[in-house]
């Protein structure tokens, strides 16, 4: 067990969305924190034939893609346009746009892919400090470590 590589948080977890007018992926903007939550639901049933056996099917493989972010200005022609943050998402969403994602784990060998709604997202500008925003990526199919994009 002395030689585990564990993984950092700075340099794992960095979301990407493809931009289609700059055939490319652009990190989501100053990143603070970044999660994949996935989940399997299970239909339950029982027999009248196995009494108090209860048996397990998988039925749908769901999951979230959230982050954080420090909100800056990645649209306007002044703004840091390799970058999506707030303003681009946002556009997406109202949009209806579904957005092809890619997720870097910090591993040389392994980084998640797939395609999402952009289903809730929020932005919050206080006072006394600098303004953030979050997003949360809800799955359209399965996650792959394919890039389609490529």
């Amino acid at each position: 067990m002395a030689n585990e590589k564990f993984i950092k948080g700075s340099s794992s977890g960095v979301v990407s969305v493809y931009d289609d007018a700059a055939s490319a992926y652009k990190p989501v903007a100053c990143l603070t924190d970044s999660s994949l939550a996935t989940s399997q639901t299970v239909i339950e049933a029982s027999t009248k034939c196995d009494p108090g056996v209860v048996y397990k099917e998988i039925d749908q493989f769901t999951y979230d893609i959230s982050f954080d972010g420090k909100y800056i200005d990645t649209t306007s022609a002044t703004g840091d346009t390799s970058l999506v943050s707030h303003d681009w998402l946002l556009a997406k969403q109202m949009a209806k746009e579904k957005i092809q994602w890619r997720l870097d784990t910090g591993l040389a060998d392994t980084t998640y892919y797939g395609r999402a709604v952009l289903s809730d997202g929020s932005a919050n500008f206080p006072d006394a400090d600098l303004s953030n925003f979050s997003f949360t990526f809800n799955g359209d199919g399965n996650i792959t470590t394919t890039d389609p994009m490529a």
